[in-house]
C-alpha cells in the first residue's frame, strides 16, 4: 500500500506531535508511531520543562546554567534560541490545555516553579510530578481531532527512502518518506512525503539498565545514518543518577526533582557522600551524580545507595511527588518515612542526528526533532527538563521551514517502487534475535557505560562488528519483523556510541574515560561527526 502526504512524522512524543500539530495548518500530515500514540517517553517524564517564568530568573542565568552543564560543547547560539523562545512555547501548552501545577500567594495564582541538579534557581513548570502525561494527553487529544493528521499506530518505520537508493543517483541525496511495517498486519507500507520528520526518541535500550520505556531503540538514528546524514556526538549518554532498585520495578525513574526539594543521596550506613564529589552536592549536574554513584558502588560493593527525602513534612511529599509516592508504596517503600533505594540507568541520548537551527539535517528534505536530534543545545551533558523545551522550540522552527520548503518548491515525489521480500521466508529462529538483543546490552553496560577505558572500548569494538555482521545476515534472509528491525538499529547504534567514545581521548561532561581523565580542550573542543562509510571526524 502506498501512502502519501506533504510530511511524514515518525514519533509520536512531544516533539512528533508538536510538528504534526503546526504543519497540519498548511498541508496533509501523516504520522507513524510503533505502539499506540501515547507510547512514548514524554508519557514518561516526571520532572518538568525548564523555562524562565519568573521574575527573578533571567535568560542569562538559564542560558549559563545550559552552557554549564553541556561542558563547552553547547553552540551557544542554539542555547539563546531555545531559552528565549521557552516562555512562548509554554504558553502554547498552556492554552492547548495543559494544566500546569500552581501556587496561592496572597490573592494571586502562579505557577509553581521547582528545581532540579544543574539550576541555579527555579524555573521547572511541571504538573506534579506526571509532566510528560499531561503535555503528551493534550498533544493527543489536538491531533486525534485533527482533520490534516491521519494517524498510523501499531507501525515502526524501516528505513527511509532515499532518492539515490530508490529512484536514481544525485548529487545531494533526498528523502521522500518511508517504508513501513504494519505490525498488525505483516505487511510493509510506503510512506510517501514531501518533507520527512525524525521524531522517534532516544536509544536508553542499548543498554542493560534503562528509564526509558521499550520503544527507546534509537530508530531515527539508525535510520538516519543509513542514508547518509551526519550524527554527532553519540559518545554523550547521560545516565540518570536515580532509577528505583527493585526487582520488580522496571525503569521506574526517580525524579531529579526530588534533589532539587532537598533529597540527599546516602550510602548503605547513612554517610553522605555527594559533597566531596562536587561543590553542589546533591544538586550537582547529573554527570557528576551519576558518576559519583558508580564510584561509590564500586568502591563499597553494594548493589545501590539511598535518596533519603524523609525529612520533609510528609504531606508535602505527597502533594509534590503523588506519583513517585503511590509507585513506590506499590514495593512497600513509603517515602515518607525511609530513603529510596536507588541506582544509575541510562536515560538520555545527548547526541543524535545533526541538525541546524531549523531542524533540518545533512540530507534535503530530512528533518529531526527531539532527543533523535542534536541540535547542539545540550553539548557533552543535557541540563535537567531542558529536554522538553528543546522538543517544542525545535518542532516549531522546523514546521515553520518545512512549510516554507514545501511552498517554494514544486519538486513532486518520484514514483518510488514498493517493497520486496526478495524470497525472504519466516524464521523459526527467535532465540537469534533475544541472545543478540541481550549480548548488545550487557557488554554496552559494561564496556560503554558511566566510566569506559581504550581496552573496554576495543572490547566493545570486536564484539559489535561481529554480532552486526550475524545481524545483517538474519535481516535479509528472513521476513521483516518489528524484533528484527529494533535489533539491528540498536546494534547501528551501538557501533555509532562506541566509535564517537573511541575518538574522543579525553574526559569530558558524560563522556568519562579512565585512560584520559581530563578534558583536553585544545584536541577535543568540537562535536564528533560520524559518517557511513567513513568517520567524518572532530568538527
Amino acid at each position: 500500500m502506498e501512502i502519501k502526504s506533504d510530511f511524514l512524522v515518525i514519533g509520536s512524543g512531544i516533539a512528533g506531535l508538536s510538528f504534526a500539530l503546526k504543519a497540519a495548518s498548511s498541508g496533509t500530515v501523516a504520522l507513524i508511531t510503533k505502539r499506540n500514540i501515547r507510547e512514548s517517553a514524554t508519557f514518561y517524564a516526571q520532572g518538568g520543562i525548564a523555562s524562565v517564568l519568573s521574575k527573578e530568573d533571567t535568560f542569562d542565568s538559564h542560558i549559563k546554567d545550559t552552557l554549564y552543564a553541556g561542558a563547552g560543547l553547547c553552540n551557544r547560539e542554539i542555547v539563546e534560541l531555545v531559552v528565549k523562545d521557552g516562555p512562548a512555547r509554554i504558553q502554547e501548552l498552556i492554552q492547548l490545555g495543559v494544566k500546569f501545577s500552581s501556587r496561592t500567594t496572597g490573592n494571586d495564582t502562579e505557577l509553581d516553579l521547582g528545581r532540579e541538579g544543574g539550576h541555579s534557581k527555579r524555573r521547572i513548570v511541571h504538573a506534579e510530578d506526571l509532566t510528560g502525561k499531561a503535555v503528551e494527553e493534550a498533544l493527543v487529544a489536538a491531533v486525534l481531532s485533527n482533520k490534516n493528521i491521519s494517524v498510523y499506530e501499531h507501525h515502526i518505520a524501516v528505513d527511509l527512502i532515499s532518492h539515490s537508493k530508490f529512484v536514481g543517483q544525485i548529487q545531494e541525496d533526498t528523502v521522500w518518506g518511508a517504508y513501513a511495517l504494519d505490525k498488525t498486519k505483516g505487511e510493509i507500507h510506503s510512506f510517501l512525503s514531501k518533507a520527512t520528520i525524525l521524531a522517534t526518541g532516544g536509544a536508553g535500550k542499548v543498554y542493560l539498565f534503562t528509564s526509558n520505556p521499550d520503544i527507546a531503540t534509537g530508530d531515527g538514528v539508525a535510520m538516519a545514518y543509513r542514508v547518509g546524514a551526519e550524527i554527532s556526538n553519540m559518545e554523550f549518554i547521560q545516565f540518570h543518577p536515580t532509577c528505583l532498585y527493585h526487582s520488580k520495578a522496571k525503569s521506574f525513574l526517580i525524579s531529579e526533582a526530588l534533589r532539587g526539594e532537598g533529597a540527599i543521596l546516602k550510602l548503605k550506613d547513612g554517610t553522605l557522600f555527594m559533597k566531596k564529589h562536587h561543590p553542589m552536592a546533591d544538586l550537582a549536574p547529573r554527570d557528576i551524580v551519576a558518576r559519583a554513584i558508580d564510584f561509590e558502588l564500586k568502591k563499597s560493593g553494594d548493589e545501590c545507595v539511598y535518596l533519603d527525602l524523609s525529612h520533609k513534612p510528609a504531606d508535602f511529599i505527597r502533594d509534590r511527588f503523588p506519583n513517585i509516592h503511590r509507585k513506590c508504596l506499590e514495593f512497600g517503600i513509603d517515602i515518607t518515612a525511609m530513603p529510596i533505594p536507588v541506582v544509575p540507568a541510562a536515560h538520555y541520548t545527548c547526541g543524535g542526528i545533526k541538525t541546524d537551527k531549523e531542524g533540518m539535517t545533512s540530507v534535503n528534505r530530512l528533518y529531526a526533532v527531539g532527543e533523535a536530534a542534536c541540535t547542539g543545545l545540550h553539548g557533552a551533558n543535557r541540563l535537567a527538563s531542558n529536554s522538553l523545551l528543546e522538543s517544542l522550540v525545535f518542532a516549531d522552527k522546523a514546521s515553520e521551514h518545512a512549510i516554507k520548503i514545501i511552498k517554494n518548491t514544486s519538486s513532486e515525489i518520484p514514483p518510488i517502487p514498493q517493497w520486496e521480500t526478495r524470497g525472504a521466508v519466516a524464521s523459526d529462529e527467535a532465540v537469534v534475535i533475544s541472545q543478540n538483543w541481550d549480548e548488545i546490552r550487557r557488554f554496552m553496560w559494561n564496556y560503554v557505560g558511566i566510566v569506559r577505558s581504550d581496552k573496554r572500548l576495543e572490547r566493545a569494538k570486536r564484539r559489535i562488528t561481529l554480532l552486526k555482521n550475524e545481524i545483517n545476515e538474519y535481516y535479509w534472509d528472513f521476513k521483516i519483523t518489528s524484533d528484527i528491525v529494533e535489533l539491528r538499529n540498536i546494534a547501528t547504534v551501538a557501533e555509532l556510541i562506541i566509535n564517537s567514545a573511541s575518538m574522543r581521548k579525553e574526559s569530558r561532561g558524560l563522556h568519562y574515560n579512565i585512560d584520559y581523565p581530563e578534558k583536553d580542550d585544545a584536541n577535543f573542543l568540537k562535536d564528533t561527526i560520524l559518517k557511513l562509510n567513513k568517520l567524518a571526524g572532530l568538527a
